[in-house]
C-alpha cells in the first residue's frame, strides 16, 4: 500500500471499501504537495482557483472549484509552452483525492526525468509503453474485461461499480482535452452516463501516468473519511467500518523496570526492627 494511504496516520471516522466509491476529501493540498516539493510556482485567481506551473511551463496544473464544469482537477503537458497542449488529464470534484496524488506523484518522478518521460506518448510495439500496461493492475485484481460498444475496450470492477474504458480509432484532440469523450476513461458508480465520478486522459498521456492511477484505483485497502462528508450516494453500496484507535504498543522490558522503580521510590520511608534469626526472647525476671 503506497505511504500516503497509511491507514495508521490518516485521521477520519470510518473506512470506505471498495475506496473507488470514497469520494473526495475536498481538500486539494495533497493532490498539490508531489509537485510543490519540486518548486513549482504556486498562483491563484480572485475566484479562488489554484494554478501550479512547472518551471519550464511545459506542464500546468489547475485546482478549479470555481471553473466552467465539474472538471475540479485539470492537468496539461505542452511541447512548446506557446503551442496546444500534448495531452491532458481531468479529475471531477467527486474523485478520491488519493487518486489525483497517485497521479501527481507518478507526475513528479516524471519530470524529474525529463521530457522523454512525462511527454512519452504510448506506443504499442514499446514495452515499456504499451496501453495494456495501464490495463494490467485492474484485471491482476479480479477486473473483468468488457466490451460495451463497438470501437471501445473495457474493464469492470467486479461488482460492476467501477470501469475503465479505452476507445480506439481516431479522436478529436481538443474534444479530448473539454468533454468526456478522451481516449482513457475511468469511472465510478451505478452508470457510466452518470458516474459518481469520473477521470479522463487524452490520446497522448503518458502510460505511467494513467498506471499509477489504476494501480491506486483497484487497491484492496480502504480509505479513510469523515462520516458526516460520506455521500448517501457511497453509503448506500459501499461498505463502511468504525476507524477505531491503535492499540497501545506492548511494554517493553525497560518500561516495566523504569514503571517499577518509580513505584518503590514512591513508597514511605519506614523504620523497620532488626531481626535475626540468633536473636533470643527476654529472661523473665525473679520472682517476687
Amino acid at each position: 500500500m503506497p505511504p500516503h494511504d497509511d491507514l495508521h496516520t490518516i485521521d477520519g471516522d470510518v473506512y470506505v471499501s471498495p475506496r473507488y466509491l470514497a469520494g473526495s476529501t475536498a481538500i486539494g493540498d495533497p493532490g498539490f504537495a508531489p509537485l510543490r516539493d519540486l518548486g513549482w510556482e504556486l498562483t491563484n485567481d480572485d475566484l479562488g482557483n489554484a494554478y501550479l506551473n512547472a518551471p519550464d511551463r511545459k506542464v500546468r496544473f489547475g485546482y478549479l472549484p470555481e471553473g466552467e464544469d465539474d472538471g475540479l482537477w485539470r492537468i496539461n503537458a505542452y511541447q512548446d509552452p506557446f503551442g496546444p497542449p500534448v495531452w491532458g488529464v481531468c479529475f471531477n470534484d467527486s474523485s478520491p483525492t488519493e487518486f489525483v496524488t497517485a497521479f501527481t506523484t507518478a507526475l513528479a518522478e516524471a519530470y524529474e526525468q525529463g521530457p522523454d518521460t512525462y511527454l512519452a506518448a504510448p506506443d504499442p510495439r514499446s514495452k515499456d509503453r504499451g496501453p495494456f500496461l495501464a490495463v494490467a493492475p485492474l484485471i491482476n485484481r479480479g477486473w473483468q474485461i468488457d466490451h460495451p460498444r463497438w470501437g471501445v475496450f473495457a474493464v469492470r470492477s467486479a461488482d460492476g461499480l467501477a470501469g475503465l474504458e479505452f476507445t480506439t480509432g481516431a479522436l478529436d484532440p481538443e474534444t479530448e482535452l473539454t468533454t468526456r469523450d478522451a481516449r482513457w476513461q475511468l469511472w465510478a458508480g451505478k452508470s457510466l452516463d452518470r458516474p459518481f465520478w469520473y477521470a479522463t486522459a487524452s490520446t497522448d498521456t503518458p502510460v505511467a501516468l494513467v498506471r499509477a492511477v489504476t494501480e491506486c484505483v483497484s487497491d484492496l485497502a480502504p480509505l479513510p473519511r469523515w462520516r458526516q462528508d460520506t455521500h448517501s450516494y457511497v453509503e448506500s453500496m459501499a461498505r463502511l467500518t468504525p476507524i477505531l484507535p491503535p492499540p497501545p504498543p506492548a511494554p517493553t522490558p525497560l518500561d516495566v523496570q523504569r514503571a517499577v522503580a518509580r513505584r518503590t521510590a514512591a513508597l514511605p520511608a519506614t523504620s523497620v526492627p532488626r531481626w535475626s534469626t540468633t536473636s533470643r526472647p527476654a529472661l523473665p525476671g525473679p520472682r517476687r
